[in-house]
């Protein structure tokens, strides 16, 4: 079925919370307006408010909490509204949540999963269009993945959830509802530690993350010859 790449969260978001009691939702309006870009419509009437929980408008407090629940054998996946307010959450994720696996020797990990749109294209104000996530690439412990396409978000959302460890997703703005594609609903996952190989080539490759892939695509498309597109 075809479908934009906000509608796959909603729907890899769907199948994680009724394959696995664990899993909890929350964030800034993700409950009864389902998110402030509707990624997350339908899933407190269908799974209930002890699942799918609003939370206030701090950041700091979301971070904390997930933390919390992950400790204590939940498997939260918390929604910062837009990557420029995550500086609040930042304590709870270097100090604590990418440390947990270590600081414990194993006896403890830090399954959670934050979910955040990022970059510009959407004409957004400030804070609202930022692309950050080379600070959170440089701290142990912590997993990035950025989605480039439905595709990519239904799997890599699925894997973030099931692993372990502390994952960040990040969610391209400008794809949220520009780009439609075959989305099966098969629970299969994406790998976490692996780059993509979208198309083989000869002559060059381009690599590339998130909203940009669809440009490096395009920009094959023009190439006189064929080339590598890897994300």
């Amino acid at each position: 079925m075809k479908m934009t790449l906000v509608e796959a969260i909603d729907l890899a978001l769907a199948r994680a919370l009724e394959e696995d009691e664990r899993v909890v939702i929350l964030g800034e309006d993700v409950g009864r307006n389902g998110g402030v870009f509707r990624a997350t419509v339908g899933l407190r009437e269908r799974f209930g408010p002890r699942r799918v929980l609003d939370t206030p408008l701090a950041e700091s407090l979301i971070a904390g909490l997930a933390v919390g629940m992950s400790s204590q054998g939940l498997r939260p996946v918390a929604e910062i509204q837009f990557m420029g307010f995550i500086y609040a959450a930042m304590e709870h994720l270097i100090s604590h949540a990418a440390r947990f696996r270590n600081r414990t020797r194993g006896r403890l990990s830090c399954p959670l999963t934050l979910r955040m749109p990022f970059g510009a294209g959407i004409r957004a104000p400030e804070h609202h269009s930022e692309s950050t996530e080379a600070l959170l690439t440089h701290i142990p412990g912590l997993k990035v993945v950025a989605a480039s396409s439905p595709r990519t978000a239904y799997g890599l959302l699925l894997s973030a959830i099931r692993d372990p460890d502390p994952v960040i997703v990040l969610e391209p703005e400008r794809l949220y509802r520009s780009l439609k594609e075959d989305v099966i609903d098969d629970g299969q996952g994406l790998p976490l530690d692996e780059c993509l190989i979208w198309r083989p080539g000869a002559d060059i490759t381009l690599i590339s993350w998130g909203a940009m892939v669809q440009d490096c695509l395009l920009a094959a498309d023009n190439w006189p010859r064929k080339a590598s597109i890897v994300r």
